[in-house]
């Protein structure tokens, strides 16, 4: 056994070597050693296995805590893709309430569903920020992670544009006073500057506050529900007028209410035990958003069928009409709330993206270092600059703009995924989506197809800004790459030892490696369950999530010390 359990947590020991202080992470000699205690040892094994023997000055030693338990990380995914159904209404005004019901129970199952299960399976595959970046790298390289990485981050930046926006707008709504010229954009700058100093002060703030956010946003609804249903009127949901669809906008608005189920996976390295809470949360997070948006709506039509005025906020006027004024205040209250979470929730999944990127190389070590709150400083500001400049731009314009951006990065996922399955069948997937791999490409097929058909509408109508907007991000992607590969060459800027290439390569390495022979697997999966059981250590299934019973630990994928590394 002792062999094995030599090759295996050394392993270990090679992908989590993070005893960087900047980083606040500690030695896996100090989980091993709770599992198999050196007195149980012989001399002999101690010789053979070195990382079991006494504790290095376990005193002092900083050991960083993950801050996202399972209802904070349902909460912050179900802001990632939803809020509430605020936002859901101009569904209604451009396609109808038959389309709108159906595409909220159609979609779902078609692109939600697949989309959230991809995230599952590689969030638990790789449970670091990196997120998907270190998906499709995995599978293409680092070139096409960094696209994936860059593409992702303007759209999720371009998404949270919305929100300082929105806010002002209900609280206009509040005031009964609408803001104009400067002293509207001071308010926006305002807005997004505290929502930002929320962001900056960690995690465990963000999360909690998320999930009071959340029992506030969905009690007004339950309200409305319960006043509505006796009033329905079933014809309401009916109507549709097919010469009057506009089928671009429809399409925009309901892909932009059901995507970004894969943001959650920047954050996989602030879950404790995330091969477990990934899973149970992400499924928790589908039924939740696909409740709240079907229920209100079918309420809501039900009882106030007329398309045209269905607009952007007509919940408010909704739940005024059936439970009087207060609730429609309680409607506004619940709606700003809703921003509120919606912006933080999609500021940590960038700003960590950007830390994850800078933590493999892709991106300047300054990008990586945590603040006090051992939140990503720079990529906050980064992100929040973002922010500010695309809030300028309407609602329908931002939406269509973030769209075509995320269709590119999650039709790059959709293929690394099911390349993944295909190339390295024995990577270890501690949630495995229950098909086989032709069966996952299936699955995909309308989901592409509804991709494809966004990237090619703003095509078919002319669109110049969207088609500009479209090329110019191309183009900076293909420029940024091979600048910043110069850049760590000629020692402009710091970054972490271990480059993009060498990322790519450990991956290729300990996830390409053949299965372990019966015997060696069985010793190993007996020390998986000892490590697995060993609960009082909050964070040692993030830490060893890519060690797998199904490769060689002798070729495990060496994590780097985040050491900086600067050209002579």
């Amino acid at each position: 056994m002792l062999d094995a359990a030599h090759l295996h947590l050394t392993s270990y020991c090679n992908e989590a070597q993070r005893d960087c202080p900047a980083q606040g992470m500690g030695r896996v000699e100090d989980y091993i050693e709770e599992v198999l205690p050196p007195a149980e040892l012989s001399d002999d094994d101690m010789e053979h296995i070195p990382i079991l023997g006494p504790k290095r000055e376990r005193e002092g030693r900083h050991k960083r805590a993950k801050p996202l338990a399972l209802l904070p990380l349902v909460a912050l995914i179900f802001y990632d893709v939803s809020g509430g159904p605020f936002g859901i209404e101009d569904a209604v005004s451009s396609g109808g309430p038959l389309l709108a019901v159906l595409g909220f129970c159609i979609l779902p199952l078609l692109w939600s569903v697949p989309e959230a299960l991809i995230t599952a399976e590689l969030a638990t595959a790789f449970p670091e920020n990196s997120g998907y970046v270190a998906w499709v790298t995995a599978a293409f390289g680092p070139f096409w992670g960094f696209q994936e990485g860059f593409w992702s981050w303007l759209s999720g930046v371009t998404d949270n544009a919305v929100y300082p926006v929105m806010f002002l707008k209900y609280l206009e709504v509040i005031l009964g006073n609408p803001f104009t010229g400067w002293h509207r954009a001071l308010l926006v700058l305002g807005i997004a500057a505290v929502l930002t100093y929320v962001n900056y002060c960690g995690l465990t703030i963000v999360g909690n506050t998320a999930v009071a956010m959340t029992v506030f946003i969905v009690l007004p609804f339950l309200v409305l529900i319960g006043f509505a249903f006796p009033h329905i009127q079933p014809k309401n949901l009916l109507k549709v007028n097919w010469e009057t669809v506009r089928w671009g906008d429809y399409l925009n608005v309901m892909f932009w209410n059901l995507n970004y189920w894969d943001s959650v996976s920047t954050l996989a390295g602030e879950v404790p035990m995330a091969q477990k809470l990934f899973p149970r949360a992400i499924g928790s997070a589908v039924v939740l958003v696909v409740l709240t948006y079907l229920l209100p709506l079918i309420a809501g039509l039900g009882v106030m069928g007329t398309v045209q005025e269905w607009k952007t906020g007509y919940f408010t006027e909704v739940a005024k009409q059936v439970g009087g004024s207060w609730l429609g205040w309680w409607m506004v209250a619940a709606a700003a709330a809703s921003q509120v979470g919606q912006f933080e929730a999609e500021m940590s999944s960038d700003s960590f993206l950007l830390l994850g990127m800078a933590e493999r190389g892709f991106l300047p070590a300054a990008l990586a270092r945590r603040s006090p709150f051992d939140t990503p400083l720079l990529g906050i500001l980064l992100s929040s600059m973002g922010v500010l400049a695309l809030s300028v731009f309407d609602f329908l314009r931002i939406v269509e703009l973030l769209n075509i951006v995320y269709c590119m990065a999650e039709l790059l996922e959709f293929i690394a995924f099911v390349y993944l399955r295909y190339k390295y069948p024995d990577l270890h997937r501690p949630y495995r989506v229950p098909l086989p791999a032709w069966a996952c490409g299936l699955m995909l097929v309308p989901a592409s197809i509804l991709l494809l058909t966004l990237l090619i509408l703003p095509i078919l109508r002319l669109d110049i800004t969207v088609m500009v907007w479209t090329g110019t991000i191309l183009i900076a992607g293909l420029v940024l790459y091979p600048l910043l590969g110069i850049a760590r060459r000629r020692g402009w800027c710091e970054f972490f030892e271990a480059s993009p290439d060498e990322f790519a390569a450990s991956l290729k390495e300990g996830y390409g490696a053949p299965p372990l022979v019966p015997a060696v697997s069985a010793e190993i999966a007996e020390i998986d369950e000892l490590l697995d059981g060993n609960h009082d250590d909050e964070d040692h299934h993030a830490e060893n999530g890519e060690t797998a019973t199904a490769r060689s630990p002798s070729r495990s994928p060496r994590r780097r010390s985040p050491r900086v590394h600067t050209p002579r």
